[in-house]
């Protein structure tokens, strides 16, 4: 990898990690990729409100990478139900980029074994020791406490997030032969 594609990935990562101190784990990622390649509209961004924190604040599937897979999405998603093949790739590439998520919060969190799923709750646990329920005001607090928003915590989940999509969809250009504009500015 070059060095200004790493700077790129790089960039787009702290974004993400500066946006999830506002929450919004799902917006930050998605937004941040959004920015760095010049994708999708205020629609999408919009869309990404409700899918935090696991999903409406559920401890479902983790926001970040719901975020990054939207950013695929855009990138790599198909333009017409009846495009079957394209659905087909980029719902392989979307398990792969799920795959990636998990090894690399192995590797950021130092986790003594990998993630089963990309849940929240099961994030949560690795990260803090427990789950929290977010949308109970005493546990969203113990979860702030735990750090939950710190430079230690979600925030961190959001930056690899929005590297390993960047890092995903940049492979994804180079192989098409159509550079990014954005990335020349790295």
């Amino acid at each position: 990898m070059k060095l200004s594609e790493q700077r790129f990935i790089e960039r787009i990562g702290r974004r993400a990690f500066s946006y999830d101190k506002y929450s919004g784990c799902s917006q930050s990622v998605l937004l941040s990729l959004q920015e760095g390649f010049k994708i999708g509209n205020e629609e999408s961004f919009k869309a990404a409100t409700v899918l935090s924190g696991g999903i409406a604040r559920r401890g479902e599937t983790c926001g970040a990478i719901i975020g990054a897979l939207m950013a695929l999405g855009l990138v790599m998603g198909r333009d017409k139900m009846e495009e079957t093949d394209q659905y087909v790739r980029a719902v392989g590439v979307a398990f792969e980029v799920c795959e990636k998520f998990k090894t690399a919060l192995k590797v950021e969190f130092s986790f003594d074994k990998e993630l089963k799923s990309t849940l929240c709750k099961e994030i949560q646990e690795k990260i803090y020791g427990r789950s929290f329920d977010l949308n109970n005001e005493e546990e969203r607090n113990a979860f702030l406490k735990a750090g939950g928003h710190s430079n230690s915590g979600c925030p961190k989940v959001c930056a690899v997030a929005a590297k390993v999509a960047a890092k995903e969809i940049l492979d994804r250009k180079q192989a098409s032969n159509k550079p990014y504009p954005a990335l020349k500015r790295a």
